[in-house]
């Protein structure tokens, strides 16, 4: 069969093309696995039709409120952050009830990492495109970020 010149090709982002949003997630009330998707779903670029594997094409996320996100099940009691020192033998186990108490933004920033690409490209993203607070003060007022409500399936 002979080649047809009018084949689609596949879209490739430039940096011209990229445009980047701010948006604001309020944590407050939803579970953290499923805030965490959506979250990495955003700032990776997922949700836009021009989304490029290799770019940098996702948008910005602020997260408020992360004091006040749950979980289901008994993940409150059994869930725990592993932490190595660097010596042999000290492993430290961190559980989720004292990392929500101390460092709440520790917790939606190890979930939505989880999430993300293990690459260079992934942990740009995180630290570039992700700010989370514990509560409803944040200092990206003159950004304009759009509310972006992301919905639970499931209420309890």
């Amino acid at each position: 069969m002979p080649f047809s010149t009018h084949m689609r090709s596949t879209y490739t982002a430039t940096p011209s093309d990229i445009e980047h949003r701010w948006f604001i997630v309020d944590a407050e009330g939803m579970v953290l696995g499923r805030l965490a998707a959506e979250v990495a779903r955003i700032i990776r670029g997922k949700h836009k039709p021009t989304f490029t594997p290799h770019m940098d094409t996702g948008d910005n996320v602020i997260v408020i409120n992360a004091s006040k996100v749950r979980v289901t099940g008994r993940k409150a009691e059994q869930k725990r952050y592993f932490h190595h020192t660097g010596y042999m033998g000290h492993e430290r186990f961190t559980p989720f009830a004292s990392m929500l108490a101390k460092h709440p933004e520790r917790v939606i920033e190890k979930a939505v990492f989880g999430m993300l690409p293990k690459t260079a490209l992934g942990r740009q993203v995180l630290r570039l495109k992700l700010r989370v607070y514990a509560d409803a003060d944040h200092p990206h007022t003159a950004q304009q970020p759009t509310v972006l409500k992301l919905t639970q399936s499931e209420s309890k």
